[in-house]
């Protein structure tokens, strides 16, 4: 297993082979740069792979990608011509396999086979613990493990809830390994799985009265605007931030109205200052009085729930939609985890301070994908191991991911929600352009391997 490459440059260990994980040994494969990518699973797939093995997938059995086809693609692997606009994760997954065999990636992935253990030692060499009790050293380690894996059950809420409580990263559907039909339910949270699996358990057949409890007001997005899939009218890279979004708030407050006509609370945020909820549905099934909205919680109270207006509720299950922690289980070394609001600075979203063999991809959330960041970002990744690209000065490093992160995040309310916030496009074209700028650095540098090829020799 694994990818022999070439000798003469640095040997990589990948760990995990999501999207982000083999789009990342596509492209050093092509830069004949040697890895190892290891994968707890049995297949690939990652989020994506309905009932994966490893317990870390959160596909529910009836997910569609709220991207549409038209952004989710790889840039050098299109989409099938007769996909729907919005296609089922089912889909999705098999895209994945036709791609990673179409460039002969999975023979180079060693699966059933997990990372428990990763430290930088004294001579900046990679050692890497198995899950199969091996030890192997590296010039230079990829996180590619995801950040929808480890879910985030809010424990601030005084008392106890009797009933069934589900987060929904292990939701799969209305009747197993809990039946729904004919209960009272509160789904928790606002964002995109929480308007999925209240919209689903909402439907009269299933149960008896659906709650959402909501801690601020949101603003939820449609799929289409004007009979085309809204992410089709993303605004161009080049156009101003600031005017983008002014004219992109104007187009959503015409297409869709006041939350609070729907019987929504009142977002205290504009448009595009929260990441988006995106539903077809949502909307539809409160207005027709199929969805309760309820504020935040208070207390949990044995077989019901008290909100912060005094009401209180009576359910049998509540479904916590609220989210996930980022986490890094197999680092030690507390400069290589985020803070305890999820902040962890890297430069161009990959590269830590002080860590110049070290790469995470796909640690972000985009507007409009997640699906294809790391094709992208890869690019990077294989220039400089290659020799290709030169990172720049450390300090100069530091001040550009503080602008960055102004840039991306800086209209978004203060929330750990947003705290790893980039808009695709306006990202992709920067990291072009710190491609050619890096690669001018690395001609002045003679091409000098910034990672020299030690594990090698070391084995």
């Amino acid at each position: 297993m694994g990818f022999n490459g070439a000798a003469h440059l640095p040997k990589v260990c990948i760990i995990g082979a999501g999207p982000s994980g083999f789009t990342t040994a596509k492209r050093l494969k092509d830069a004949n740069v040697p890895y190892d990518c290891f994968e707890v699973s049995d297949n690939i797939g990652g989020n994506w792979y309905f009932n994966n093995p490893n317990g870390m997938s959160s596909c529910y059995e009836s997910l569609h990608i709220d991207t549409s086809k038209w952004r989710l693609a790889f840039e050098d692997f299109p989409v099938p011509d007769d996909w729907p606009d919005f296609p089922h994760h089912s889909q999705l997954l098999q895209y994945f396999h036709d791609y990673v065999d179409h460039f002969g990636v999975r023979e180079t992935i060693t699966f059933n086979t997990g990372v428990d253990h990763a430290a930088r030692g004294d001579n900046g060499l990679w050692e890497v613990r198995l899950s199969t009790s091996e030890t192997r050293t590296y010039d230079a380690l990829i996180v590619a493990n995801g950040h929808h894996w480890d879910p985030r059950i809010p424990d601030e809420y005084p008392g106890e809830f009797d009933g069934y409580q589900v987060h929904s990263h292990h939701y799969r559907d209305p009747f197993e390994p809990y039946d729904f039909r004919g209960k009272k339910v509160m789904v928790v949270g606002g964002g995109n799985s929480a308007m999925d699996i209240s919209s689903e358990l909402s439907q009269r057949p299933i149960a008896d009265t659906l709650y959402i409890s909501l801690r601020r007001g949101i603003w939820v997005l449609p799929k289409y605007m004007n009979g085309k899939p809204a992410d089709k009218a993303v605004l161009p890279a080049w156009l101003p931030s600031g005017l983008g979004r002014k004219l992109a708030r104007g187009a959503i407050k015409k297409s869709i109205g006041n939350m609070e006509d729907y019987g929504l609370p009142k977002p205290d945020h504009e448009p595009l200052e929260g990441h988006p909820s995106v539903s077809g549905e949502f909307l539809t099934r409160v207005g027709c009085g199929d969805i309760n909205v309820k504020g935040a919680i208070d207390r949990l109270d044995g077989n019901g729930v008290v909100f912060n207006d005094g009401t209180r509720e009576e359910v049998d299950a509540i479904v916590w939609a609220t989210g996930y922690k980022i986490s890094f289980p197999f680092f030690s070394d507390d400069l290589l985890k985020p803070d305890e609001n999820h902040k962890f600075d890297l430069f161009k979203r990959m590269v830590r301070d002080g860590f110049d063999n070290l790469f995470f991809v796909g640690l972000a959330q985009p507007l409009p994908t997640l699906v294809n960041l790391a094709d992208q970002q890869a690019k990077l990744i294989a220039a400089y191991l290659t020799g290709e690209y030169a990172l720049p000065p450390r300090e100069e490093m530091q001040a550009i991911t503080r602008k960055d992160d102004e840039f991306h995040r800086g209209h978004f309310y203060a929330s750990p929600r947003h705290t790893i916030q980039i808009d695709f496009n306006a990202y992709c074209k920067d990291l072009n352009r710190e491609l050619k700028l890096g690669e001018a650095r690395a001609i002045s540098k003679q091409k000098a391997l910034p990672v020299p090829p030690r594990a090698m020799e070391t084995a």
